[in-house]
């Protein structure tokens, strides 16, 4: 009796340290009293060491890296491979595609940006998504004098609602946790994502509106908004833009966050001597073919970007001090995302390795009433936004889910219902610190992650929500 006892109050022990490490943590990052990288290491080795983890916390940690290792590699690779796509001019048609499309008005560059995130998240890459999306819009972005948080908000919304494609990650994670097909699991839930997709357009109209309204419209020919994106940009760090050479019809300064990591997407100068119009084609092949191969699985990712740019360093940049360069340039940004990479493995190892995260999925089974299990599934699709959002996908799916379906089971429910249920909140979890994309995004747009988390976090619940909604008005997921 007295064992069960004390086993209950360490039970109880991890669940409050759980929860209390996350309040502290996300109190921390929103107020602005510790950058993410030392919210990410402090706060979870505190936490680690009141739970009674001792000298074993460095175990755990390690064992975070280990996880996050590849991950942390792919970052690493792919934005040399895609720095260097930049450099040589593989996207300036894109961009110049984009301005045509765009003008002057805040409102399409937005509405832009949503679709442009959507069409490059089949390839169910964050990291690559955002990428592309931020060296192709932020140089417009600063001379529109449009706040690089929307881009990060619609980019985040596009990128989490696409994440459900079935080679997107956890729609064959719920699948292969729960021994299902992942087609059964997303073909029903189309429709869902359909409505997801429309939410996230119809925030994009209302940012784009609200932007519009705030600075107006700039008076620029898509040559001199080209021209002057790629010589001003490292110049209008703090959204109040850059070199100032046109009228606006508008007020405000904006809100831009600051200058780190812009220099990623800098470089969009006609004129600029990296430039290979030559190898067009060939760089072109390389990135098709590398995207082609990444879809199929062929290989694992790190090891397809490592690859990838190698031969782009070899072919653009012959001489070895060109390559040293050319890596140079796009140094800031690799630091500092592999930073919060292998900040985040220490909160994602602590919160594994104490037992929180089971401790505190086993309490939230327990306090759900009886009369609720017929409703498991919609519980399931709500609990999975800050599920996912605190612990990794494979946590959630290969220790939550199986108990999860398990206790549904008993009321009727399927586990591919549930499985459909489950990836509704992915909109929410991609807005995660512990989403190495969204590192990524946050830095190479410049913006502090929690100006990031104050507009992106109750709209992607929203979008979220509505997916779930919809499953269950389609009868996808039983009520």
């Amino acid at each position: 009796m007295t064992s069960r006892l004390e086993l209950g109050r360490g039970v109880a022990m991890l669940v409050a340290l759980g929860f209390l490490m996350v309040a502290v943590f996300m109190f921390l990052i929103m107020s602005k009293r510790a950058t993410p990288v030392v919210g990410l290491i402090a706060v979870p080795v505190a936490f680690g060491i009141a739970a009674g983890a001792g000298l074993g916390i460095g175990d755990m940690i390690t064992d975070g890296i280990k996880s996050l290792a590849p991950t942390a590699a792919l970052l690493f690779f792919a934005i040399i491979f895609f720095g260097i796509m930049i450099d040589v001019g593989l996207f300036d048609p894109l961009v110049k595609l984009i301005l045509r499309l765009v003008r002057n008005d805040p409102m399409r560059l937005v509405v832009g940006t949503a679709v442009l995130a959507m069409v490059v998240s089949l390839d169910g890459d964050g990291s690559t998504t955002f990428i592309i999306v931020t060296s192709a819009l932020l140089p417009l972005y600063m001379k529109l004098k449009v706040s690089p948080v929307v881009l990060t908000v619609v980019a985040g919304l596009a990128n989490g609602a696409m994440n459900i494609v079935p080679w997107g990650g956890p729609t064959v994670r719920a699948a292969s946790a729960l021994g299902i097909s992942p087609s059964d699991v997303f073909v029903p839930m189309i429709p869902s994502l359909v409505v997801g997709l429309v939410v996230v357009l119809l925030f994009a109209v209302q940012l784009g509106y609200s932007e519009r309204r705030r600075i107006g419209t700039l008076e620029l020919t898509d040559e001199r908004l080209l021209v002057a994106a790629g010589s001003g940009l490292r110049r209008s760090g703090s959204g109040s833009g850059g070199n100032g050479d046109a009228p606006r019809t508008g007020g405000g300064s904006g809100d831009a966050g600051s200058d780190d990591g812009q220099g990623f997407a800098d470089g969009l100068d006609p004129q600029r001597p990296t430039l290979r119009p030559k190898l067009l084609w060939f760089n072109m092949l390389v990135t098709v073919t590398l995207l082609v191969v990444l879809v199929m699985d062929v290989l694992p990712i790190p090891v397809l970007f490592m690859v990838a740019a190698a031969i782009a360093l070899t072919v653009n940049f012959p001489r070895v001090k060109e390559q040293q360069e050319a890596i140079t340039r796009h140094s800031s940004s690799i630091v500092s995302v592999v930073a919060m990479v292998f900040a985040a493995a220490v909160l994602t190892g602590v919160f594994q390795g104490t037992g929180m995260v089971e401790a505190m999925a086993q309490w939230l089974l327990e306090i759900i009433p009886a009369a609720l299990g017929p409703h498991l599934a919609v519980i399931t699709g709500i609990l999975s936004l800050p599920f996912t959002f605190f612990m990794s996908n494979d946590a959630f799916y290969f220790g939550v889910m199986p108990v999860l379906a398990e206790t549904a089971a008993t009321y009727g429910i399927e586990p591919v219902e549930m499985a459909r249920a489950s990836i509704t909140g992915q909109t929410f979890h991609m807005q995660s610190p512990l989403v190495p994309a969204i590192l990524l995004l946050v830095t190479l747009a410049g913006v502090p992650l929690a100006d990031h988390h104050k507009k992106v976090l109750w709209r992607a619940a929203l979008v979220s929500l509505s997916m779930l909604v919809v499953g269950v008005v389609l009868g996808q997921i039983p009520w």
